[in-house]
């Protein structure tokens, strides 16, 4: 509006000046392209009772202050409250700076980013039950009503992937799922029999025991990194992490920050994150009915007459697999998560051997790849007695030959 605006002066002018006038640029009037600014997506988490909104606020004031410092000039802000959106933002890269939870930083360094500052051991999850209900494993909480903080929460997030190694979910293992905003609110639940088990931070479950609450944790989650700071890659290529990330330690170690979530920060490394960026991504660690090998074991296996069915495609097959592997599409449509929908894919059970107690090994492209934990389960199901899933699959075959190789074996 303001440009059209503009030219139509401009034009205006002219006629009454002269055709001078007409040839100046039109751009003139424009303002000059501001320099690019720095998006930044805080979100403070879910850390204690306090008001996410107070939290934005210490976090970008310190943030902002570190930018200053290492000389990145302005930023755009964004605060989120929906870590699950984050996660998917990451993927798209859509900002260049995330302030975030482990999962969402996690997410971030699967997709183009480097880690800054925060804390390599931060929320630990714990499933909780009052003593005398007479729960005390996850075995014995199956069909019992679980509580939980909101879907996006770091700790929904570690207990979802725990479950999910375990070979099962929180939709199939529990009769009924509530989610609350406050974690707080869960010992409430607790107490009014409306939650059978919650899941809180392991720091929350222990202040509940201070205060003399009759409380058991029957399953824990390890460690997570706590609340961390994320840049994109092509920024830190051009030489700003290491003075961002001085900066960033000096600016948030503040007693608010604490508060806000973040106590004395410190560097971070990209292993520091290892446990949260594949638990619910990868495949779970067991698989009943089957037996869960190594490629030790496989070549075992195989020298002994049993059969490598690979199901991965046909063109990363042609470009590297396992001598004497036969080649079985598994055809992948449905969700990566153990309550996927089988009917939505596709594999070819005729090409497998007719004797169901012939020893088959299932592999795919190692433990974050669905397929070979999908074919293992069809194989069950159809009668197949002696089965092996090669969970690291040809990754891990090539690994462990590359060893051998080095150390002469081979």
């Amino acid at each position: 509006m303001l440009r059209s605006a503009a030219t139509r002066l401009l034009r205006h002018l002219a006629r009454r000046a002269g055709p001078a006038l007409l040839a100046a640029p039109l751009l003139s009037l424009a303002a000059a392209p501001a320099a690019a600014q720095l998006s930044v997506l805080i979100n403070p988490g879910d850390q204690g009772e306090q008001s996410r909104q107070a939290g934005y606020q210490t976090l970008r004031g310190a943030v902002a202050e570190a930018l200053r410092e290492a000389r990145l000039g302005e930023a755009s802000w964004t605060i989120s409250i929906d870590a699950t959106a984050d996660l998917a933002g990451t993927r798209s890269q859509l900002h260049d700076l995330y302030v975030a939870p482990a999962h969402v930083i996690g997410s971030a360094l699967r997709h183009g980013y480097v880690p800054l500052v925060g804390h390599a051991n931060g929320a630990q999850a714990v499933l909780v039950a009052p003593k005398d209900r007479g729960i005390t494993t996850l075995a014995q909480a199956a069909g019992k009503r679980l509580g939980l903080p909101m879907p996006d929460s770091i700790v929904t997030y570690l207990v979802r992937g725990e479950l999910n190694a375990a070979n099962t979910s929180i939709k199939s293992h529990f009769a009924r799922v509530q989610h609350l905003r406050w974690q707080d609110a869960l010992l409430v639940c607790l107490q009014l029999r409306e939650c059978d088990v919650v899941g809180v931070e392991r720091a929350v479950f222990e202040r509940w025991q201070a205060a003399g609450e009759p409380l058991v944790a029957l399953m824990e989650s390890r460690p997570a990194a706590g609340l961390s700071v994320a840049i994109r890659q092509k920024l830190a290529a051009d030489g700003n992490a290491r003075t961002l990330q001085a900066a960033l330690q000096r600016a948030l170690a503040t007693p608010a920050v604490a508060r806000a979530g973040m106590g004395a920060p410190e560097v971070v490394a990209a292993g520091d994150f290892n446990y949260v960026s594949t638990l619910g991504y990868f495949t779970p660690r067991l698989l009943p009915g089957a037996k869960v090998v190594d490629a030790p074991t496989v070549a075992q296996l195989m020298s002994g007459g049993a059969q490598y069915i690979d199901v991965r495609t046909e063109t990363e097959f042609r470009n590297g697999r396992v001598p004497g592997a036969v080649l079985v599409p598994y055809v992948e449509k449905s969700a990566k998560d153990t309550d996927y929908d089988a009917k939505l894919d596709s594999f070819d059970l005729t090409k497998l051997p007719p004797d169901r107690n012939a020893a088959l090994i299932f592999a795919c492209n190692g433990a974050e790849c669905w397929k070979s934990y999908k074919a293992s389960h069809v194989a069950l199901k159809a009668g197949y007695r002696n089965v092996h899933w090669f969970r690291g699959g040809f990754p891990e075959w090539r690994s462990s030959a590359d060893r051998r190789i080095a150390s002469g074996d081979l």
